[in-house]
């Protein structure tokens, strides 16, 4: 759900020439890590509620899968695009609120789509393809992209640095922010803000990258608070869980996932090490059942963790592996849990 806004640093180490021993032994060693991450993890299916959305950005896909760790709905797959259409990078995934679309964000593919769910065609589409900037009708990394009940979509346009409206009908566009401005000063600007998620009483949480901010927000752009996401280095899409209880991730290596209230005080955090330590995990949400679900983006899984004995109890994906089979993701970036009434669309019983 992420851009990564500072330059990742790669040490590589040169073997000389001749090197074969070198060579056999750290292919040796390579195979021996990748078999022991591919180990299938034995997960509990009475974690999950029920199927699952997931935003397959590896793999430039959205697959479905249900509590048992079954694949049960990819898109797009042959037939589904348009002669000349295309689909990267998906990297958020919500469902419209009758159930019957699904909003895509391809981020790094500087598009926002509406896929129609029982046709598996995409209906409409904002931005333009490969190209972000603050031209008229472009995005520039856009995340999080949802449908309010009036049929506007929100989108936190990262690079741009505001909150995007728009209309499907006309695509016509208003927005918070001011385009280029990337500093907290809502609703005037916005440090890179990353998600915008609706709240209970109607309110939404922006997060800002820049300074670690989480505001909530009326549409109007009324703030009634803002706060730092307390121990976080790279706050990304805070949502509520709760009354006066906040999730949000920090996209980083090693990852943490954390709640908090409006005051900015931590009331439960979970940030594993070493072998376990999260990977830039962008998303993570409050199941209705009490658990925690989460992308961890970089170890190419989603995982359900018991929040009172902070184990992982259900996960999807082989841990640090990628792949498109079942069973596999490669950089899994967006999630939503579908309810009952949207199950028909996808056939799903």
């Amino acid at each position: 759900m992420e851009t990564v806004l500072s330059p990742l640093v790669i040490n590589k180490t040169h073997l000389k020439t001749g090197s074969l021993a070198a060579v056999l032994a750290a292919t040796l060693l390579a195979v021996a890590v990748s078999a022991n991450a591919a180990t299938v993890f034995k997960s509990d299916p009475a974690a999950l509620p029920g199927p699952i959305m997931i935003a397959d950005e590896g793999n430039n896909r959205i697959v479905v899968v249900d509590p048992a760790g079954n694949p049960r709905w990819i898109f797009p797959q042959k037939g589904d695009l348009k002669a000349g259409q295309t689909f990267k990078t998906p990297d958020d995934v919500f469902l419209s609120p009758d159930g019957k679309s699904i909003i895509a964000t391809e981020s790094e593919h500087q598009m926002v789509s509406i896929i129609d769910i029982a046709t598996k065609k995409i209906t409409f589409e904002y931005g333009v393809a490969n190209k972000g900037s603050r031209l008229k009708g472009h995005l520039n990394n856009p995340d999080d992209a949802m449908m309010l009940p009036d049929g506007r979509l929100i989108v936190a346009d990262i690079k741009n640095c505001r909150i995007l409206f728009i209309d499907p009908k006309t695509k016509k566009t208003t927005q918070l922010g001011t385009t280029g401005r990337c500093y907290h000063n809502p609703p005037k600007s916005f440090g890179s803000p990353n998600g915008a998620f609706p709240m209970q009483d109607g309110r939404f949480l922006v997060t800002e990258i820049n300074g670690d901010w989480v505001s909530a927000m009326s549409l109007t752009g009324k703030i009634s608070w803002s706060v730092h996401a307390p121990g976080i280095a790279y706050p990304s899409d805070t949502n509520e869980i709760s009354p006066n209880v906040y999730i949000t991730v920090d996209f980083s290596k090693p990852g943490a996932i954390i709640k908090f209230d409006s005051k900015g005080k931590l009331l439960w955090k979970y940030k594993p090490t070493g072998a376990a330590a999260l990977d830039h995990t962008s998303l993570a949400t409050g199941l209705p059942n009490g658990m925690v679900i989460a992308n961890d983006d970089a170890n190419n899984r989603v995982i359900i963790i018991d929040p009172k004995t902070k184990k992982i109890i259900w996960q999807y994906g082989h841990t640090r592996v990628k792949g498109s089979a079942a069973g596999y993701l490669n950089n899994p970036d967006g999630l939503e849990l579908i309810p009952a009434n949207a199950l028909a669309n996808f056939k799903l019983s």
